[in-house]
């Protein structure tokens, strides 16, 4: 008595106490398989009496369903998984499985090794997989058996859902914003090359400047502050008339912020500078970042769902993106 009050009651115990092997206290308690009624009976009594609680996690081993949701990022190193970016993503990955009792785990997908991918698939602890920075390699690699157990932040494909953000509709809204304050000739940081969802922004603009009769002025970023500092000085540079950069990410646009200030620019009054993410120090930056929103907890909450939910869903879910105007343009 002394050790069943010390700590929680387990299956063997109730096994022990209804007097039944331990397999059959498991089919009982899972409702699955079969068992007499006199059986049934007697290990709904010890269960009761010994005030046991399922353990959630374990039953999900058992069937091979798993205990985590796996967030798994594709990136050049394993710095991306320091991307706040990502930290929201498992935060709301976390909201989801909490109640499911699913837990998340946080994995690099090396962009030089996507095959890597397989052997989460073939992890019996995970329940499902949520991609983040998915390239087409990624894609190739997700293996059958996890066909309905993943979902993509970004790019998908015929078996494998996307969600993201307007990020081309949120790239115009804020392009036509700078045209609109008299802007001319602007310039813009794009993202990693390598990374697909990105190229929407880029065609965004050319289009944007296409229509509007300016010139094409394109700077290559990765989504960092530090290529934001660089990318200021290489437009000023190549382009000395610039009067307005736009970056595709706020970190990378308060580089920019920072590189301009460093050449004695002024920001917004010999350049405009404008982000997209309107990440939580866009708007305590000085000056304020002109951005777009970027609804990224609902973005990942519906990935989640997607997958713990094993639904079908359209291959492709894109969330709207907002220009939110500031004091930087």
């Amino acid at each position: 008595m002394t050790t069943a009050a010390a700590r929680p009651a387990t299956l063997e115990d109730v096994a022990r106490a209804a007097g039944v092997s331990r397999s059959t206290a498991s089919r009982v308690i899972a409702g699955t398989g079969a068992a007499s009624p006199e059986a049934r009976d007697r290990v709904a009594a010890a269960a009761d009496r010994l005030g046991y609680v399922p353990n959630a996690a374990a039953r999900a081993l058992v069937r091979g369903a798993g205990v985590r949701l796996a967030v798994a990022v594709t990136g050049t190193t394993s710095a991306v998984l320091e991307d706040p970016y990502v930290a929201r993503v498992v935060a709301a990955a976390a909201q989801v499985g909490t109640p499911h009792g699913i837990g998340v785990s946080l994995h690099w997908l090396p962009r030089s090794a996507p095959q890597a991918l397989r052997e989460l698939a073939y992890d019996r602890g995970v329940c499902g997989i949520v991609l983040v920075n998915t390239t087409g390699s990624v894609l190739d690699a997700v293996p059958r058996s996890l066909r309905g157990r993943v979902a993509s932040i970004g790019i998908g494909s015929r078996t494998v859902p996307a969600f993201d953000v307007d990020n081309g509709g949120g790239t115009t809204a804020v392009l036509h914003h700078l045209y609109a304050t008299g802007r001319r000739r602007i310039a813009m940081v794009t993202g990693p090359r390598w990374l697909m969802c990105a190229g929407r922004s880029v065609r965004a603009y050319r289009q944007m400047v296409r229509e509007a009769g300016l010139p094409v002025r394109l700077v290559r970023g990765d989504f960092t502050p530090a290529r934001g500092r660089a990318a200021a000085v290489e437009v000023m540079e190549r382009w000395p008339d610039t009067d307005a950069i736009f970056a595709a990410s706020d970190p990378t646009a308060l580089g920019v912020i920072a590189g301009l200030r460093r050449r004695g620019v002024r920001v917004p009054g010999d350049v405009a500078v404008a982000g997209f993410d309107d990440i939580p120090l866009a708007e305590l930056s000085t000056p304020a970042l002109t951005t777009a929103s970027h609804p990224v907890g609902r973005i990942a909450t519906a990935a989640a769902q997607a997958v713990l939910d094993r639904r079908p869903v359209p291959p492709a879910t894109f969330f709207p993106s907002a220009l939110v105007a500031r004091d930087s343009a």
